[in-house]
């Protein structure tokens, strides 16, 4: 069961969630004109202390910049102050936040700029997204029917809601087949990424990535390739096609929510061992001490709530 956050942070001011609402005819429920940012805060000695905070309040802003939001009311400064005060109000050590930009207008007209943008910040407890099983065993995947958005059609760099109906019907086709995830192919057949997460390849020793042309530039996915890097772990940046993943040593994925999981099986061929390998275990351990503050980089990347 998840457990919300008793308070949400609503343009300004720490409010009761349960009073934290936007009207039914708001157009971004009907027209998807809103973006978010997902975010974790993990559990650490000094207390609960957020990843990459400003990493992930920039990209939230050049979110709402792409979409078009022409004025965002706060600094990337006040809204991480923001996400360190609703997580300290939430009394959790660990938690997931989802700090949201959205038109206040109403679903009777598609002109973002007659409208002004407000902005909400949540948290909620948030175990591992795709199940504490899949940690150790990795988890069964298949190549979706659907094509990953376009980057002149949907903006790829944003994080906007709208995006997000593409990831929805790819993860349930996916889920009803029997798989846990879905690796989606962009317009030109190569490998994008998941519904939710960007993928990496372990081939000969090499960690190789997608460019970031058609996938979010993920903030985990910086991480994995900085660490890699720490870690005397060559990584490359480059197209990948369908059957190369076939024939990986191993398959992961990687992104807020999910951390990092392997992919055991693709389409029904198993993947190297068919269980997580040893690249992806030594990312994983390593990501994990440094999101819970043990690693040589953790104080560069955690902003401590209670400091």
């Amino acid at each position: 069961m998840t457990i919300e956050g008793k308070f949400t942070w609503m343009d300004g001011e720490l409010i009761e969630s349960e009073k934290a609402t936007i009207p039914f005819l708001s157009s971004a429920l009907h027209y998807g004109s809103a973006a978010f940012e997902g975010i974790r805060a993990y559990a650490t000695d000094k207390g609960p202390a957020v990843f990459r905070l400003k990493e992930h309040m920039d990209r939230f802003i050049n979110s709402g910049h792409i979409l078009g939001f022409r004025d965002i009311p706060y600094t990337c400064d006040e809204l991480c102050q923001a996400v360190v005060d609703t997580v300290a109000a939430s009394k959790m050590e660990s938690c997931y936040i989802r700090p949201l930009i959205f038109s206040d207008g109403s679903a009777y007209g598609l002109n973002l700029d007659a409208y002004k943008p407000r902005i909400g910040i949540a948290v909620w407890e948030m175990g591992i997204y795709l199940g504490e099983e899949a940690l150790k065993a990795g988890i069964r995947a298949n190549v979706s029917s659907f094509t990953r958005h376009h980057p002149n059609v949907m903006l790829t760099k944003a994080k906007s809601t709208g995006n997000y109906t593409n990831s929805i019907l790819a993860k349930t086709e996916s889920v009803r087949l029997g798989f846990e995830e879905a690796i989606m192919l962009d317009p030109q057949g190569y490998v994008s990424e998941c519904t939710g997460e960007n993928l990496f390849v372990v081939r000969n020793g090499q960690v190789i990535t997608p460019f970031t042309a058609s996938i979010l530039e993920g903030i985990t996915r910086d991480s994995i390739l900085t660490l890699c890097n720490d870690m005397g772990i060559e990584t490359v940046e480059k197209p990948i096609s369908r059957d190369q993943l076939y024939i990986a040593d191993e398959l992961f994925v990687c992104g807020t929510a999910a951390e990092i999981i392997a992919i055991r099986e693709l389409d029904f061929r198993t993947i190297g061992a068919g269980k997580m390998g040893p690249v992806a275990a030594k990312v994983q351990k390593l990501f994990h001490e440094t999101a819970t503050g043990k690693g040589a980089r953790s104080d560069e990347w955690l902003t401590y709530v209670n400091a």
